[in-house]
């Protein structure tokens, strides 16, 4: 089918499809009223960056992301995405498809002398999380309890939530997913994924792999509101900072360290360790003020949406073209 037929298609589908985005809706966790909301807080201080954490989420991830198909098909529309981790499936110092959390490390100088800090990175969990609010398709979703996942069947790899994610923390894996049933070449690149908080563990009232598999008690488990009294209380007793506790509105990964957490950034920025799939740390509301630059990711929503109408139509073509 050429360029012009399926865009034809995609008209004729309209744009009701687009509804599915839930721009300004409430998020499950805010419409609870967080009751049912858990958080992790975790001590910087007392991180010695052992790797147990990485490991355990490692193996949950690997678990979870398909091996992509050979060739990865390329796009018909000029623009070839293809990012293949696969080869790289092993790689744990960045967020990848197959790596959901990293040791992010870097030597800051304090008042005392240099002193090596160490992170867990990963997925922070939004309360109002704008990949869930600005997905076409309805695929980032959340649960009563905070944690943000992806509705693998409804993801083409589209990449609006790395897009309007503060921290760019989602990761995309060509070749794998829905669209390679559909309409491979024409719409989706693959799928993006990240850390679920877990979800299917800790819906049964148990801890994350990762703060289950810290040795130093460096993380902490637990509702919402107990974790950011604790993650305060931590902080005022060693005249800390915090950070997640008011970035984006809110987190569900709450950072405690007796270092200002600018100080870490500004290392990191000089020591060159932010990346992709390594992020920075952002002051507090700095998503906010890059409402205007969502704009078009918003009233793009409603094409995607018709588009993947127009795909199922295609598929409907295709089927039928392959009984005759």
């Amino acid at each position: 089918m050429e360029r012009r037929g399926f865009l034809k298609t995609l008209a004729g589908a309209g744009l009701g499809a687009g509804m599915l985005s839930a721009w300004g809706a409430a998020t499950p966790a805010q419409a609870a009223g967080l009751e049912d909301c858990l958080a992790v807080v975790v001590d910087v201080d007392a991180c010695t960056g052992c790797g147990a954490c990485v490991q355990a989420c490692h193996e949950r991830a690997a678990a979870r992301v398909p091996q992509p198909v050979s060739p990865i098909p390329a796009s018909r529309w000029g623009r070839d995405r293809k990012p293949d981790w696969w080869g790289r499936r092993n790689v744990t110092d960045r967020l990848t498809p197959y790596n959901w959390l990293y040791l992010q490390s870097c030597t800051v100088q304090t008042a005392r002398g240099e002193r090596r800090v160490f992170m867990p990175r990963r997925c922070l969990q939004c309360l109002n999380p704008p990949c869930v609010s600005l997905c076409p398709l309805g695929a980032a979703r959340q649960r009563p309890t905070g944690a943000v996942y992806t509705e693998m069947s409804l993801c083409f790899g589209d990449s609006q939530c790395i897009a309007v994610c503060p921290w760019h923390i989602p990761r995309l894996q060509a070749g794998v997913g829905p669209y390679l049933h559909l309409a491979p070449g024409y719409l989706g690149y693959g799928q993006t994924f990240k850390c679920d908080f877990c979800e299917d563990i800790i819906s049964d009232g148990k801890p994350p792999l990762c703060v289950a598999a810290c040795p130093h008690g460096a993380q902490h488990f637990g509702p919402y509101a107990e974790m950011t009294a604790l993650a305060r209380r931590m902080a005022e007793e060693r005249h800390g900072d915090l950070f997640g506790l008011q970035e984006n509105g809110g987190t569900c990964l709450i950072y405690v360290s007796s270092i200002p957490f600018r100080d870490i950034e500004a290392s990191l920025l000089r020591q060159g360790l932010i990346s992709a799939g390594r992020p920075s740390l952002r002051p507090a509301g700095a998503s906010l003020e890059r409402e205007n630059d969502l704009v078009g990711t918003v009233l793009a929503a409603p094409l995607a949406g018709a588009a993947l109408a127009g795909l199922r139509l295609l598929r409907d073509h295709w089927r039928d073209k392959d009984e005759d």
